[in-house]
């Protein structure tokens, strides 16, 4: 199946998009990939020796749910929604960082979803050995909410 880039899925806007190819969307998973480059979307996060550090996998994490979310809601007709990282549990990365030219292939598995509120195990793949996870919490809050939250700073759009 072909899918529309990463971006297409996020309410985010650049250079807050840290993901940038689909490849699978189904109803209890995701995966997603990003390569680590010079002048490529992680450009703006790398350090002076072009690495990411390894504290930016749980945005990669959360960026797949949000990848999948928003896919579900393509299906349906509507745009992409805000969600909200809650927490993460027992986040394991066993690399200080991620190295310049690797591809990052992140993978997003349902474990829990109820309404608004879900619950992901993912992880981050070089090479097809794991070197990053954990289990996210996210909620999806509808426009009222945002409004308490962000009050007239939210963005219309």
């Amino acid at each position: 199946m072909q899918y529309q880039p990463a971006s297409y899925y996020l309410p985010h806007r650049t250079p807050m998009i840290m993901i940038e190819k689909v490849h699978l969307v189904d109803e209890k998973q995701c995966i997603c990939s990003v390569q680590v480059t010079k002048d490529g979307i992680l450009s703006p996060f790398l350090t002076d020796n072009y690495q990411l550090p390894n504290f930016y996998a749980i945005e990669l994490m959360a960026q797949t749910i949000g990848v999948w979310n928003g896919y579900h809601d393509s299906q349906k007709n509507h745009s992409p929604q805000l969600g909200m990282l809650l927490g993460g549990r027992a986040i394991k990365t066993n690399l200080p960082s991620f190295e310049l030219n690797s591809e990052l292939i992140i993978t997003a598995n349902l474990v829990l979803f109820d309404s608004k509120l879900a619950n992901f195990d993912c992880d981050i793949s070089i090479n097809q050995q794991c070197v990053a996870s954990g289990k996210l919490n996210v909620y999806e809050p509808d426009p009222s909410e945002l409004d308490q939250l962000f009050g007239s700073q939210r963005l219309k759009g």
